[in-house]
């Protein structure tokens, strides 16, 4: 039998007071957001260090607030790849995508493979990029690529329960065969995309 796989489910950020009294209890405190998100769900991706990348010690402390094995995404611009700090993650580093908005230009890809990123999932936004080979990193919303993860982003809710079950039948038989996959809804002012993420894991790993 095959190692199996992981499936890291979660949203597209975690610090919203609109989830309060759904997702979050009434009376919780922005500063408990993430220790109760990770409760809960076992991974989360950072969409705000995209567009203010904080210090290595604002890393250290998500990192202690979370439990071993959860783990973070963290968005990255091209030119901020290979930064330190998110290092400071440890093992709750887990894939760091980068936004491309560029045409295709192989100097740029050169660049951002040779960054050392272990987990570096490209969402390539300019259709120039189609055809072309970008291993061993993933593109985004990649099914099929020919790597040890996936990384699924799912931009466009509503989500049904059957849209819910559709999803999982694609996922399980990659976890079953080794591969990580990391799947994150978009946020909603309603707690709509933590309840996706548990209803995923929930029809996946039962």
């Amino acid at each position: 039998m095959g190692t199996v796989g992981a499936l890291h489910a979660g949203t597209s950020g975690f610090s919203y007071p609109t989830w309060k009294g759904g997702f979050y209890p009434a009376d919780a405190r922005p500063a408990d957001f993430l220790r109760l998100y990770a409760e809960r769900l076992p991974s989360v991706e950072l969409n705000t260090t995209g567009y203010r990348l904080p210090a290595a010690e604002q890393f250290e402390r998500w990192a202690a607030e979370t439990p071993e094995g959860f783990t973070f995404a963290v968005k990255l611009q091209p030119w901020k790849l290979g930064a330190d700090a998110p290092s400071a993650l440890g093992d709750r580093l887990g894939p760091v995508r980068v936004p491309v908005q560029a045409k295709h230009d192989d100097a740029l890809l050169e660049r951002l493979l040779a960054s050392g990123a272990p987990m570096l999932a490209l969402d390539l936004r300019h259709p120039s990029w189609q055809d072309v080979d970008v291993s061993p990193a993933v593109r985004v919303n990649d099914w099929d690529a020919d790597a040890p993860f996936r990384y699924l982003r799912f931009r466009e809710p509503p989500y049904t329960d059957r849209d819910i079950r559709t999803l999982a039948a694609r996922i399980a038989p990659l976890v079953a065969d080794g591969v990580e996959v990391f799947a994150y809804f978009r946020h909603e002012d309603e707690p709509t995309a933590p309840a996706y993420a548990l209803r995923l894991l929930e029809v996946v790993l039962g």
